[in-house]
């Protein structure tokens, strides 16, 4: 007898049938990747428009693959204790004297401490001043920009994932971009370093907190091509240890310093 997924059995059947079904945009349950130096606790493959979002522990490094050439992996970070305390991209930048983001630089709380560094980046293209696409200017560019439409954008795909952690509008922040870069010339002018890059460009970051980290994966809102470009996102994350009290990157500024002391002093108490 033939059953179709309108009948109850039928569509259980169905549903069992798809055990073992793997697509390329998905987590890996439990967390396994061969290539990771330490216990994997995050593997997933973010599709274009798609997002992800994870409570990783302290010390945990994760590393972002820009698979194919053309990801915009926007993040959000948060303390995961204390979801008010969160990145704060002005202090990351005016702290560090630099506007750009690279292997050796923090990424600083809004309450001074370091919550993640970056320990290493062959991409070279990031960009800390434009923030997320919304869907205002994603109507602009390609005529939609709604949530459940064919051109979604990255602050109402941070909105899913902000609320998978109890958290909502009044959450979503200012983020940074990976692999999408933005450069300011003397007088002022922005000029975006959209890409296509080379596929295979990666990032490696170490929490330095427990952390709530939400990624999306949608077109820079400075990218000017006609179609709704964008390609999928590799996040892969492993247990480790915070950074230790010689660590270069620990020690390279006063400031910097700072900011790891005041960190330190959380986990203290």
């Amino acid at each position: 007898m033939t059953t179709t997924t309108a009948d109850p059995y039928g569509a259980r059947d169905h549903a069992r049938a798809m055990t073992g079904t793997r697509v390329e945009a998905m987590p890996t349950l439990p967390a396994a990747a061969g290539d990771a130096p330490g216990e994997a606790v995050w593997e997933e493959t973010i599709a274009p428009a798609g997002y992800a979002s994870r409570r990783i522990a302290r010390g945990t490094r994760l590393r972002l693959i820009d698979v194919v050439g053309d990801a915009c992996a926007s993040m959000l970070i948060f303390n995961a204790e204390t979801p008010t305390e969160r990145l704060n991209v002005a202090d990351t930048l005016k702290v560090q004297w630099n506007g750009y983001l690279g292997a050796g630089r923090l990424l600083l709380s809004d309450m001074g401490r370091v919550m993640m560094t970056i320990l290493e980046d062959d991409a070279g293209t990031h960009d800390a001043f434009c923030g997320a696409s919304n869907e205002a200017s994603n109507a602009r560019a390609y005529g939609d920009g709604k949530n459940y439409g064919a051109h979604p954008n990255a602050r109402d795909r941070f909105m899913l994932g902000v609320a998978r952690h109890g958290l909502g509008r009044k959450d979503v922040h200012p983020c940074i971009n990976w692999f999408k870069g933005v450069r300011i010339t003397e007088d002022g002018t922005t000029l975006p370093e959209i890409g296509p890059f080379p596929p295979g460009q990666t990032l490696v970051l170490r929490a330095e907190m427990d952390l709530i980290v939400v990624l999306a994966n949608c077109p820079h809102v400075l990218d000017t091509r006609a179609d709704f470009t964008v390609t999928p996102l590799r996040a892969t994350a492993w247990r480790g240890e915070p950074a230790a009290e010689d660590d270069p990157v620990r020690t390279a500024t006063p400031e910097g310093l700072r900011a790891f002391l005041n960190t330190e002093d959380l986990y203290a108490r």
